[in-house]
């Protein structure tokens, strides 16, 4: 597998980029040397003056024929996911299929959402006045993607950005980087003007050049939340959206369709091999309902196949590394000694680590309070609602979380209580659409992702009035 050349030249050592499941290498990338950020801001520059200048319909056409060429290519980007972020390839196809959602969605965007009519003439004063406000570009906005969801989360942030006129300077994770080069590839090969869209690869010092630029007006960025704060830090004046993790609760009462309840538990928990930002960390029973859902929870994990994620038969993958898959091993091991009950997992070999459920978590563990990011799941008893949506509102990161109950007051009671961007009722925490607004509340978000509310978030109103008096 091999990279695009960059346009600049570097010194630097090229980033080597292996399997996460045999530690193979995949290929190498041209990495950035941040002294190069005078001529990346200057290609940015020129593709910023080229996008506002696309035709609405240009833009759209551009986005729906790279969606049609992924459709085409939909096995080779799916294998390109497994081999580089370690999903398995049913995962990978579903983010293929994702991905290609969300170029049509940011299609669709270009053409309807360019601004409102303004009634001026509802406010006394302004009656002898008419207008409108359109939907401007910022101009240039530098994106920084995460390891596990390496084109779609690209696509989440491209094509919104391309429809609202804008050039992007792209950080894609070092480690799954060719997902991204193949989505800039196709969008260029359906008409996208080369220097619309930069790419660049390397470290913090490079990420500390492409935030802090003064001609760059948003920064846009999906990862953790230390380097979140790092950035707002570092960024100066300019829009930020982040989306920097959660730690999901699910609540099953004791009216759930069981069933439906365990299936979508167990799934949301281990999708990706939980690195998920909105998978489900911690489920929250009532108590009457406990054991049985414990011990199904349990049984169904079991069942669970780990291991090489090119085979169709695999359920749950590698982790990015075999160092993120010890850091999970040692996170657990912690909330074992501090009191936790083992029910099922801990098994690490090399970076796979096996479907974990431990019960009995004290919630001043990590395992409670932040993010896991792995295949890990706490399960925890509840007697009354407000006891579960308490729980459940402990940590201070929050993007999804779930409730399972045939109580439509009691859904939404938790809907509105529970401190939450999304409450998916009957559905495990994981559930996304990428049409609806995604992000967090506390510390879990800064903006909204979601194709219209990501396009709205890079474009700017600009109002335009008549006083009709005047004659042209």
């Amino acid at each position: 597998m091999t990279a695009a050349k960059l346009h600049v030249t570097t010194s630097l050592a090229p980033i080597t980029v292996h399997s996460p499941y045999d530690g193979s290498v995949l290929g190498t990338i041209d990495a950035t040397d941040a002294s190069e950020i005078g001529e990346l801001i200057a290609r940015a520059r020129r593709g910023a003056e080229l996008s506002r200048n696309l035709p609405r319909h240009k833009r759209a056409s551009i986005l729906e024929g790279a969606a049609q060429l992924i459709e085409r290519r939909r096995d080779v980007f799916a294998e390109t996911i497994v081999r580089e972020a370690g999903k398995t390839i049913v995962q990978a196809r579903k983010e293929v299929l994702r991905c290609i959602n969300t170029l049509k969605l940011s299609a669709e965007e270009a053409k309807r959402n360019a601004g409102e009519i303004v009634p001026f003439d509802a406010y006394t004063g302004s009656e002898q006045r008419q207008g409108w406000f359109t939907r401007e570009p910022l101009g240039i906005i530098t994106a920084i993607t995460p390891y596990n969801d390496p084109l779609n989360l690209v696509a989440h942030k491209l094509g919104p950005a391309i429809a609202g006129g804008n050039a992007v300077l792209l950080k894609p994770s070092n480690l799954t980087p060719f997902s991204a080069i193949r989505l800039v590839e196709v969008l260029v090969e359906a008409g996208l003007p080369k220097e619309i869209i930069t790419t660049a690869h390397g470290d913090r010092e490079l990420v500390t050049a492409l935030i802090s630029e003064r001609d760059v007006r948003m920064v846009s960025f999906t990862g953790g939340f230390a380097t979140g704060e790092a950035i707002s830090r570092k960024a100066g004046l300019k829009k930020l959206a982040m989306e920097l993790g959660g730690n999901a609760p699910v609540i099953v009462m004791d009216d759930c369709d069981f069933d439906m309840a365990v299936e979508g538990c167990v799934s949301g928990a281990f999708w990706a091999a939980g690195q998920n930002c909105i998978g489900a960390q911690r489920v929250l029973i009532q108590a009457g309902l406990y054991e049985r859902f414990r011990d199904a929870s349990v049984a169904a994990t079991k069942k669970l196949k780990a291991g090489d994620p090119l085979l169709e038969g695999t359920d749950v993958g590698p982790m990015i590394s075999k160092e993120v898959a010890e850091r999970t091993e040692a996170a657990v091991n912690e909330a074992i000694v501090a009191g936790a009950k083992l029910l099922c997992g801990h098994k690490r070999e090399g970076s796979l680590y096996h479907p974990t459920v431990l019960e009995g978590t004290p919630t001043t563990c990590r395992l409670w309070q932040e993010e896991v990011f792995a295949p890990v799941v706490v399960l925890a008893p509840f007697e009354t609602l407000d006891e579960a949506i308490e729980m459940a509102n402990d940590p201070d990161y929050s993007l999804h979380a779930g409730i399972f109950t045939s109580n439509l007051n009691v859904a939404l009671e938790a809907a509105n209580r529970i401190e939450a961007g999304g409450v998916m009722i009957n559905d495990s925490s994981d559930y996304r659409f990428d049409a609806m607004p995604f992000g967090g509340f506390k510390y879990g978000s800064m903006g909204r992702e979601g194709v219209r509310f990501a396009y709205e978030e890079m474009t700017q109103p600009k109002v335009v009035c008549i006083n009709r008096p005047y004659r042209f």
